[in-house]
């Protein structure tokens, strides 16, 4: 599988550390590792938390090819605050460097004749007009790759007709259940109470979105595939920080589902990556597919 991902490059800036970021990078990286292929096409700035983010990526074993260098601003930062959960909260400065992505034509050209299968892009990036026209352009270009779309709600950094035009451009969409009722409540008719399998039948049949996946931390997560529900249990990890383990579950979902598992399978190998990552600092730890294998084999 090749997967093109548009976003952020960034470091999460916690009160004693700083740590390489940002989830299309977090997702490329997870993919990459679990044997596909993934090209993210971003931006750094002209600094050294820049250079230093092309040096991880080149670590990571992912292509710098579609990294734009900006010489007028600085390398996205996340600052970060935990609570007594483990659970992450973010600001995030702008304008960064990550918002003047582009495409290279000649970069495009390449992709273009490699047959992608997916285009992974989320919400903050596209608040800029500039980016949601590029990644529309982007998905209609590669066709017949299919979208899949991270919701990932930054506080400060969305707005519900945004999240509502690029759902229409996915064909899997995954976000967390406090984003689902987040959105319900931003759309519900009258004083209906929220229900997540309300929301996802509703959102997935207003959009027209194949698969639409809802993380639920511990208990696992709930899928919603052309009108079938199923909740797939989570595994028990002591969590660490929560920083890119929603972006491993994308990429292990992603995975299992472009292989044709079947989405018991599927849920509980995304489940597993996601609980691994919750349990290692920061948002692309060291991980083996054996570690991962081995804990979607607990039922």
């Amino acid at each position: 599988m090749l997967a093109f991902s548009i976003g952020e490059v960034l470091w999460d800036v916690f009160p004693r550390s700083e740590l390489f970021g940002g989830a299309p990078l977090n997702f490329c990286a997870n993919l990459q590792r679990l044997g596909d292929q993934a090209v993210l096409l971003s931006a750094v700035g002209d600094d050294e938390r820049g250079r230093t983010a092309l040096e991880r990526m080149a670590a990571l074993g992912l292509t710098t090819e579609g990294v734009r260098r900006v010489a007028d601003l600085p390398t996205g930062v996340a600052l970060v605050q935990t609570n007594e959960n483990g659970e992450a909260s973010y600001s995030i400065p702008r304008p960064a460097a990550f918002d003047e992505v582009s495409a290279d034509s000649d970069l495009l050209a390449k992709v273009k004749t490699a047959n992608v299968d997916w285009l992974y892009f989320g919400t903050l990036l596209n608040t800029r007009p500039e980016t949601e026209g590029l990644t529309s352009s982007l998905l209609s270009s590669l066709h017949p790759a299919r979208g899949f779309y991270d919701i990932n709600l930054r506080t400060g950094h969305w707005n519900l007709q945004l999240v509502q035009r690029l759902s229409r451009l996915a064909s899997v969409v995954k976000l967390n259940e406090a984003e689902a009722e987040t959105l319900y409540e931003l759309t519900r008719e009258g004083a209906e109470p929220f229900a997540l399998e309300t929301f996802c039948e509703r959102w997935a049949s207003a959009y027209g979105i194949d698969v639409l996946c809802v993380t639920l931390g511990p208990e696992g997560c709930m899928i919603y595939d052309r009108g079938n529900v199923l909740r797939v249990p989570g595994y028990r990890v002591t969590v660490c920080d929560t920083v890119g383990s929603g972006d491993a579950f994308a990429a292990a979902f992603l995975h299992g589902y472009q292989r044709g598992w079947g989405m018991v399978e599927t849920g509980r190998f995304a489940n597993a990556l996601g609980a691994l990552v919750a349990s290692r600092a920061g948002a692309t730890p060291v991980w083996t597919i054996e570690e991962v294998t081995a804990l979607a084999a607990k039922c």
